[in-house]
């Protein structure tokens, strides 16, 4: 994911957030948290995997579907940003 490299640090501070939102969920549990708390810290978690997958799909689609040798054409953006837009829809 060498082609990632200028969106490092934004990736990894959402990585570090998970890893609290699922340190979250492990202290719900071992508090014997309600099933209602567990549920929302798990649907926290899971927005924010969805969230990071976009854009990772999203940077993979501009890299790697467009010539990077020339200039893409406005149906090419167009129907990348469409790709993109269903498949946040859909990862949500």
């Amino acid at each position: 994911m060498t082609h990632i490299v200028h969106e490092q640090q934004k990736l990894l501070n959402r990585v570090r957030r998970l890893r609290g939102q699922v340190d979250a969920i492990e202290r719900a549990l071992e508090a014997e948290g309600s099933c209602t708390q567990v549920m929302r810290l798990l649907t926290a978690a899971r927005g924010a995997i969805n969230g990071m997958m976009a854009e990772v799909v999203e940077d993979h689609i501009q890299m790697h579907m467009m010539e990077a040798n020339r200039k893409p054409t406005r149906d090419e953006i167009e129907a990348a940003d469409e790709l993109v837009d269903v498949l946040r829809s859909y990862i949500r």
